[in-house]
């Protein structure tokens, strides 16, 4: 791959554009993408990247597939949006299909995003008539108020405090601190099957049939957050349904989806099954734009392509592949994960000059912590984009520490 050029006018002219015209919620753009194909991506100078972010685990089938473009393109021909004073048949059909893979009987609410969709189930969970929430350490749920407010990082909260809501906050992963906190106060807990932003970590394998049994026993609803590990990220439909995860059969009664259900376009789904499917009336609670037919079609056309192109055994061998080029280099001290979804802790802090150094050299990559970093590609990854990181993975760690150390990367 190309070395790095930053001083063409293409990526510079988008960057100067965005920091004048955008709020700086996320700091600086890295670059500006115009483009991409499969796992990979072109900015504005012509650079070419392999995505190992997928737009934060959301490009499911990659960038510009064909299945995804014929979907929305033949849906916009036809209906965009309708509101919800209407049914649509991709709505209804997405809904019955969601239902179909978790295997039970339910009812969806649609919505725009993953903080959305907990929003939704949040105030679900307040139609028990119970207000208490129990909530993980680590967990990330969102940044609107209600899902802030189930949210654990300080750096977070902290600016918009205070939060809503009733939020008790347990450390991930020990049942026995679970069980201690949940009681007929309970209304949920709200748990991931495995945590994204904390660097992707996984409980012991019998945690959530455990939470399962105490949420039973104190009649509380227990809520499963699978909005970054939902839709074949861990190799199966939903994570909560992984055998390498998770021991036993769970079935929760409330599971949040987003990301990679569209494959990039804006949707959010609450799914309660059983009886907390009807705790909603109408006028409960509402949205503009979720559900509307241009998303579900396209989230539609994701469902269909993971099944013809068996792209949940591809995310777990993929998975499998990308987890031993990381770990072949032994300043990668731990490698975790299931599928498409990866964490490594590196034996030095220099995550993120790695990123710095892998987009140098062609990679797109994430830091989750000063020494963690999450791999979380589209699940069309393809052998060979594996392999191109395992050629220049020692180079970028190299570059990692020299920059670190304050030495020249090059």
């Amino acid at each position: 791959m190309s070395a790095p050029d930053t001083t063409t006018p293409g990526t510079q002219a988008w960057g100067a554009r965005y920091a004048d015209a955008l709020m700086n919620t996320f700091g600086p753009p890295k670059t500006a993408l115009v483009s991409g194909h499969g796992a990979r991506v072109v900015d504005a100078d012509g650079k070419e990247y392999v995505d190992l972010l997928g737009g934060i685990a959301v490009n499911t089938l990659g960038h510009a597939h064909p299945a995804l473009v014929r979907a929305v393109s033949e849906q916009a021909g036809r209906l965009v949006h309708v509101s919800n004073f209407f049914a649509t048949p991709p709505q209804v059909a997405l809904a019955e299909r969601l239902l179909a893979l978790l295997g039970t009987e339910g009812r969806v609410f649609f919505a725009n995003s993953g903080a959305e969709a907990n929003e939704a189930a949040f105030k679900l969970t307040r139609r028990t008539g119970r207000t208490r929430v129990v909530v993980a350490e680590g967990g990330f749920h969102g940044r609107t108020m209600g899902a802030l407010a189930l949210t654990s990082k300080e750096a977070y909260r902290s600016p918009f405090e205070p939060l809503p809501g009733d939020v008790t906050f347990v450390p991930y992963g020990d049942a026995h601190a679970l069980a201690a906190a949940v009681d007929e106060t309970v209304a949920a807990v709200l748990l991931e099957p495995v945590q994204g932003e904390a660097g992707v970590v996984a409980p012991p394998a019998d945690y959530l049939t455990r939470a399962r049994a105490i949420t039973h026993e104190a009649g509380a609803l227990l809520w499963l957050d699978e909005v970054q590990t939902g839709i074949g990220r861990t190799g199966t439909w939903f994570a909560h349904q992984n055998p390498a995860l998770v021991s036993g059969t769970v079935v929760p009664d409330i599971v949040t989806l987003a990301k990679g259900l569209a494959g990039g376009v804006p949707i959010g789904a609450c799914i309660a099954t059983g009886g907390a499917g009807k705790l909603f009336d109408p006028g409960n609670h509402g949205t503009t734009f979720g559900g509307n037919p241009l998303a579900a079609a396209a989230a539609l056309a994701v469902l269909d392509t993971i099944e013809a192109d068996d792209l949940l055994a591809r995310s777990s061998a993929t998975g499998e592949r990308l987890r031993a080029a990381l770990a072949a280099d032994d300043r990668v001290t731990e490698v975790r994960g299931t599928g498409l979804m990866v964490g490594i802790t590196l034996a030095a802090e220099v995550a993120a000059e790695a990123v710095t150094a892998g987009q140098d050299a062609g990679f797109i990559l994430n830091a989750t912590g000063p020494d963690r970093m999450r791999f979380v590609p589209p699940l069309v990854l393809t052998d060979a984009d594996v392999d191109d990181l395992a050629a220049a993975w020692p180079g970028i760690l190299d570059a990692a520490g020299a920059a670190h150390d304050g030495g020249s990367a090059a």
